[in-house]
């Protein structure tokens, strides 16, 4: 995702009521999020929908790599070697 251009991409959210279609348009043509502001402060943040698709496979992945950290420190893991054999093996059945 594109980092937010504070210049554009941070609105009030009564601009943005004014201009719904506007805004929608830009996210989705920039793929930069959108901070919207209420009595100066950010409230919420609009995302194209491909954007957060993609965060959200990150964010899986992520975890994954977490857990496996986790288990490889409660020595849960296997060896390179032993992982490539059962990989291996599967794959000839």
């Amino acid at each position: 995702m594109t980092r937010v251009r504070v210049d554009e991409d941070i609105r009030p959210l009564s601009e943005f009521r004014a201009g719904v279609a506007s805004f929608v348009k830009q996210i989705h043509e920039t793929r930069r999020p959108m901070v919207l502001t209420q009595r100066g402060r950010g409230v919420v943040v609009l995302v194209d929908v491909q954007e957060y698709e993609k965060m959200q496979e990150r964010l899986e992945l992520l975890e994954e790599v977490y857990k496996a950290e986790e288990q490889l420190a409660n020595g849960e893991g296997i060896s390179h070697e032993e992982a490539k054999s059962r990989v291996l093996s599967r794959l000839a059945q």
